[in-house]
């Protein structure tokens, strides 16, 4: 791949920043600024994953969709899961993208080598579960991970089908289905050493995010749901 074939996605995505420059600019409203930031920030992992001006262009179509919001709605959902998962080790944050996270250890969750979602988990996806029926505006992910025990062609199946035992559990509790995009990663994101028995168990995880979409809260027409999850191998 040639410097000049690197630079063409990048240039582009930053014309979309550039664009988009004066953002304290009185005729730019929340949700104007909102669409510049994301197709910015589109553009530019667009341009890093396709890695060619076609990649930049779809991020920054996707981007331009609005980003997300970290409304009311979103911090009082924040709150009631950290009330609902004190002790259990489940992490609840705010993303950079205003996405709330949940990051939900082995140990609750799945049994080594098994889909079934424990009983420690449902306590935590009934709480989660609660009142997304009526916010059609928001979005749901969910990442299943393992450590590195184990070939590819059992880990990539195994996390994903924890994925879809999750969004199944939150389905049967009336969240829509179609709202819900899932992906297996496998052992391909892990965030501890997975040389130790501490961090494979750390890898072993499923995260959960939700978002919503800026120019739904803003009152414009809704975006389609997540993008369809592909399992990376």
């Amino acid at each position: 791949m040639t410097t000049r074939s690197l630079l063409a996605p990048t240039a582009l995505a930053l014309a979309a920043l550039a664009g988009c420059a004066d953002m304290s600019a009185p005729q730019m409203g929340p949700t104007t600024r909102n669409t510049a930031i994301g197709a910015g920030v589109g553009g530019l992992a667009g341009a890093a994953i396709g890695h060619d001006a076609k990649g930049a262009a779809i991020g920054a179509g996707l981007g331009a969709l609005g980003g997300y919001v970290w409304s009311q709605h979103m911090e009082q959902k924040k709150q009631a899961m950290q009330r609902a998962t004190v002790g259990t080790g489940v992490a609840v944050t705010q993303t950079a993208d205003n996405q709330l996270k949940l990051e939900i250890p082995s140990d609750i969750s799945f049994d080594t080598g098994r889909a079934d979602i424990k009983s420690n988990l449902r306590p935590v996806l009934d709480q989660f579960a609660s009142g997304l029926s009526g916010q059609p505006n928001t979005e749901l992910r969910i990442i299943g991970h393992t450590d590195s025990t184990g070939p590819d062609s059992v880990n990539d199946p195994l996390s994903q089908h924890r994925a879809d035992a999750a969004r199944d559990y939150l389905a049967a509790r009336g969240v829509d289905p179609r709202r819900v995009a899932t992906a297996g990663r496998g052992e391909h994101e892990p965030i501890a050493d997975n040389n130790t028995e501490a961090g494979r168990s750390r890898n072993r995880r499923v995260e959960i995010f939700l978002g919503e979409r800026a120019n739904v809260a803003s009152g414009a027409p809704a975006a389609s749901p997540g993008i369809p999850a592909v399992q990376v191998r």
